[in-house]
């Protein structure tokens, strides 16, 4: 089987400042797979290497088997290759149902530039209804962006990059911010996404990646100090003693 991604000895340097050292990681399909680590550990420029925002200074990166070292973002996106942010990237005056239809019309190739041209294309509309009925948001379809609660604008950004039929999901702190009900609401979804479906996420919040996660790699300046099973990463004295402290994580 060919993995989702496979990353093959990524380096990134600014200068002298090496931010990727040599690391190689492979997600096969359906992986639920956590990426932690302690501040500046380099996880979020890794995922700018993945997602294209970065161009390595060494290594390979390929998606469903396809050398994408050197595509632009779009390219990736179109392979298969989808990404939320920390900061949110909707339209906060356009509704949930108008910033779906947007991604939508993205993926066909249609000018989504102004809603009103793909809002009386069935399959704009039909699609966006199924992918918010499918993540149990359909009653918030004509609500606005800006008068949605946090909580919920974070699912709808999921929900956002599900409409692309992604091969594989960057998830760049999903939870951040959030109370604990919508903590529970963001992980409750991911976890009901399809298994087909391959997802790297960024997390701080422990109880979320021992929850959601399968596979756990643990960066540190820049390296991958290990990977594991979330019972191994849990008991590992090296793990505890840079990341997670000697206190228990639910």
């Amino acid at each position: 089987m060919t993995d989702v991604l496979a990353l093959d000895g990524i380096c990134k340097s600014f200068g002298a400042l090496a931010v990727a050292r040599d690391i190689s990681l492979a997600l096969p399909e359906g992986s639920r797979h956590a990426l932690i680590g302690p501040n500046g550990a380099g996880k979020t420029t890794l995922v700018n290497l993945i997602s294209g925002l970065l161009p390595p200074s060494a290594g390979r990166i390929h998606l469903a088997g396809t050398d994408i070292t050197d595509a632009v973002p779009e390219r990736r996106v179109a392979l298969g290759l989808a990404r939320t942010f920390q900061i949110s990237s909707l339209f906060p005056l356009l509704t949930v149902a108008e910033n779906v239809g947007l991604a939508l019309a993205g993926r066909h190739k249609r000018d989504g530039r102004i809603w009103g041209r793909v809002r009386a294309v069935p399959e704009i509309v039909d699609g966006a209804a199924a992918v918010l009925d499918r993540m149990g948001l359909l009653p918030l379809a004509g609500r606005r962006i800006a008068d949605l609660p946090y909580g919920q604008r974070r699912l709808v950004e999921i929900a956002l990059v599900l409409a692309l039929d992604p091969k594989l999901l960057l998830l760049d702190e999903p939870a951040a911010g959030l109370a604990s009900e919508d903590r529970n609401l963001v992980l409750d979804l991911l976890l009901r996404l399809p298994r087909e479906l391959a997802i790297l996420i960024i997390e701080h919040d422990m109880s979320v990646v021992f929850r959601l996660a399968e596979r756990i790699t643990v960066l540190v300046e820049g390296a991958i100090l290990v990977s594991g099973t979330p019972p191994e990463i849990r008991g590992d004295p090296r793990v505890r003693d840079v990341y997670l402290g000697t206190r228990s994580h639910g």
